[in-house]
């Protein structure tokens, strides 16, 4: 039996629910989107099969909110050095149903590892406060409190870390969850269920429901009253129905949506630096990321030889399955998504702008894409305006400072902004300026557990990661004492 077969066929395939597997009268199939084969079947859950999952996470609460702080980062503590002992397995298998190069999906364990490691340190400082009242006849006791029972929804295009972004703080903090990854990678997340439950976190704390219905299976649930919170991942239209579905109960909610990120180099910049931090930005996970940069503005002055040194590494990148050895660029994750990507560089040529290398879907099985570079794109192309999620760069110029903050905020998005210049004020200004939660100031990935992860605009609300992540699991609660 080959490696790749034993990864998958160790890997749960049911729910799991108030601690056990439960298997469901449908299936779906999982499929590798290198080759279009399917790698196994799993457990498609009923709406009945969502409320037993958040029947269970209720029954779970009192018990888990009571467990003392160090106990849950413990737990937590365990789960990152399993991770980290089993990454080479875990990295496969996100490999298989995603498509990454195994390279990367290594990086992602790690980095999923780490937002364990970090929450396993948070859970022991949830603080609370004691004031004398301002007149001094009273006192006010603050104490932080799990919010409740929450809902998780994360994507396909980071299967371990987002769930693990979720997971860890939500752990921490003394919540109970049910989680719903999405249909393309269902593997990784049932895989992290059966590792924490290894680390010892009790029955129902984690039930995990994998489904193709979506929307009947966690509209309910959202609606339902008892789930206290609701954290999601994924396009921002889809968080715009999720918003509408929580305002029914008042849930809190946190919203990690769509991102259409500019990436400005200004001719002061080293741009061997910048070519770099722009393969990070643009090509990590193949394009499709929400950090990714989807439109880079050059001053006009030095886009030629910009232009010059990317289309040269992007030429050079290896496209193929991510299993075999010196792959830097996987299959996209569906026909759906490749065909959107050609739809938006076609729409892009046809418009002007100019391929400098790629600009065609890859021929062979799966669903490949060329890395592309396109230079001269105008401002009224689709792919300025609607997140790409592949491997493309399309390239603009610019004169000023001011056009290029103008341009690079025109659009509803604001997750994060990278910027390449050698001047430091001109550095603080544009970061001032532009309109993103998160500014890679000469570097490419902004993404770090100790670091507040979010978006302004349409990209989001609410941050993940760093000392704040932990507030969103948590609830004020104020007391008034009288003394006398």
């Amino acid at each position: 039996m080959s490696r790749e077969r034993e990864v998958v066929e160790a890997c749960p395939t049911e729910l799991f629910i108030g601690g056990k597997w439960v298997a469901t009268e449908r299936t779906f199939p999982v499929e590798d989107p290198a080759t279009g084969t399917t790698l196994c079947d799993v457990a498609d859950a009923s709406p009945a099969d969502g409320k037993a999952a958040l029947d269970a996470a209720v029954a779970a609460q009192a018990d888990w909110a009571a467990t003392p702080p160090r106990e849950r980062g413990e737990i937590l503590r365990r789960a990152y050095e399993l991770m980290t002992e089993r990454a080479d397995d875990l990295a496969l298998l996100m490999t298989l149903e995603m498509g990454k190069p195994v390279a990367e999906s290594k990086g992602e364990i790690a980095y999923a590892a780490d937002f364990f490691r970090w929450f396993a340190e948070e859970a022991v400082r949830i603080d609370g406060g004691y004031q004398i009242a301002p007149n001094g006849t009273s006192r006010f006791l603050v104490m932080r409190q799990p919010v409740g029972p929450c809902l998780l929804i994360t994507p396909w295009n980071f299967p371990t870390a987002m769930g693990a972004r979720k997971i860890g703080p939500a752990v921490a903090a003394g919540c109970t969850m049910v989680i719903k990854p999405a249909a393309q990678t269902p593997l990784s997340m049932l895989k992290l269920a059966e590792l924490l439950t290894e680390a010892g976190l009790p029955a129902g704390v984690l039930n995990v429901v994998t489904t193709q219905d979506s929307g009947g299976v966690m509209e309910p649930l959202i609606r339902d009253g008892r789930a206290r919170k609701l954290s999601f991942t994924g396009s921002t239209a889809v968080g715009r129905k999720l918003l509408e579905q929580a305002s029914d109960q008042v849930l809190r909610t946190s919203m990690e949506l769509g991102g259409n990120a500019p990436l400005l180099v200004f001719a002061d910049a080293d741009l061997d630096k910048a070519v770099d931090g722009t393969m990070l930005a643009k090509m990590r996970n193949g394009g499709e990321a929400c950090t990714a940069a989807n439109r880079i503005y050059v001053q006009s002055s030095v886009m030629d030889a910009f232009a010059a040194k990317l289309t040269s590494r992007m030429a050079a990148l290896k496209v193929g399955r991510g299993t075999e050895d010196g792959v830097d660029v996987g299959p996209l994750i569906d026909g759906t998504q490749r065909d959107k990507v050609a739809d938006l560089v076609a729409d892009a040529i046809a418009q002007g702008a100019r391929p400098l290398t790629g600009g065609s879907v890859a021929e062979g099985n799966g669903y490949f894409y060329r890395p592309t570079v396109l230079a001269d794109v105008p401002e009224s192309a689709r792919l300025q305006k609607e997140e790409i999620f592949g491997p493309v760069a399309p390239l603009t110029p610019f004169e000023t400072e001011d056009d290029a903050v103008r341009m690079a905020n025109d659009t509803e998005f604001g997750l994060v902004s990278y910027v390449f210049t050698k001047d430091l004020g001109r550095a603080l200004r544009i970061s001032e300026r532009l309109e993103a939660g998160m500014i890679g100031l000469n570097q490419g990935i902004v993404s770090n557990p100790a670091a507040p992860f979010g978006g302004v605009k349409h990209s989001g609300l609410g941050r993940e990661g760093g000392t704040v992540g932990i507030d969103e699991y948590l609830e004020v609660k104020y007391v008034a004492v009288n003394v006398d």
